[in-house]
């Protein structure tokens, strides 16, 4: 099966201006920009025949040139990482599958996507899949207690009994009533934002129009649900560090101790 990532990358990011090309520093002191780190993230992963950035913005391509990895440029109308995806299979070579690494998403462990690929090949039904993490009751305050001043700190998500999603949140979900976070790990499935598509669900992610709910949540896969075309969610093992993505600024420093306490450079 035939596997290639893209990396979507935008420069005009509401919350981060920029964002792909901030320096953030490792378990050495090396500072490297966003998009290097998600490339040498994506590049991690086993059975990928090819890693792709897609962007719209030369500053960006013109990073990605001194990485040696390959640039496709897309429309500046994308209105999210997965419609640069489905711009962008138009000048791939027929892929089985492709992999939406988000370029912020630096700290996916490889085999999170290894689990949607051998998903994928397991279940030729399915055309999504997105991984899960139980979060530990400590993390699961933390994000309220970051919902509590209107922080975004991460997305939740709740499945059916057979793994498929049923909704996708960036409040916590569920309900977590008194005591439900006295436990070691909590109820909270943390969304991690990689996806593996067909083709098929590309072509279809871009014909369905943008439903009420993506557009409330600001959440592109709510898309898929609305249009009735199922998500499996693949539940991987909770790594020992933090895992964040940048979405505000304020996260940098989180990032860069996640970045400590796994190792990386």
């Amino acid at each position: 099966m035939k596997s290639v990532i893209l990396i979507p990358a935008r420069y005009q990011s509401t919350r981060y201006p920029g964002k792909p090309l901030a320096e953030i520093r490792g378990a050495n002191g090396a500072a490297k920009s966003l998009i290097q780190r998600s490339v040498e993230a994506a590049r991690r992963v086993a059975g990928v025949s090819e890693v792709f950035v897609t962007t719209d913005d030369d500053r960006i391509a013109d990073a990605c040139s001194a990485l040696s990895v390959g640039v496709i440029m897309t429309s500046p109308e994308c209105r999210n990482g997965t419609e640069r995806c489905a711009e962008a299979l138009k000048s791939l070579h027929a892929p089985d599958l492709v992999i939406n690494f988000q370029g912020d998403a630096l700290l996916t462990p490889p085999g999170f996507v290894e689990a949607l690929i051998g998903r994928m090949d397991q279940d030729q039904d399915a055309l999504v899949a997105t991984p899960a993490m139980r979060l530990r009751s400590s993390e699961a305050r933390a994000l309220q207690d970051e919902e509590a001043v209107g922080r975004v700190g991460g997305t939740s998500v709740v499945t059916d009994d057979q793994g498929h999603a049923l909704y996708f949140s960036k409040r916590l979900i569920p309900h977590l009533p008194k005591g439900a976070l006295e436990g070691a790990m909590s109820p909270v499935r943390l969304h991690v934002g990689v996806y593996a598509y067909r083709p098929e669900a590309l072509d279809r992610y871009v014909s369905a129009p943008m439903s009420e709910l993506e557009m409330l949540e600001g959440l592109e896969q709510l898309r898929f649900l609305a249009a009735g075309i199922k998500i499996a969610v693949v539940d991987v093992a909770t790594p020992p560090f933090a895992l964040r993505e940048l979405n505000n600024p304020e996260d940098m420093e989180a990032i860069e101790q996640a970045l400590v306490d796994a190792g990386l450079e």
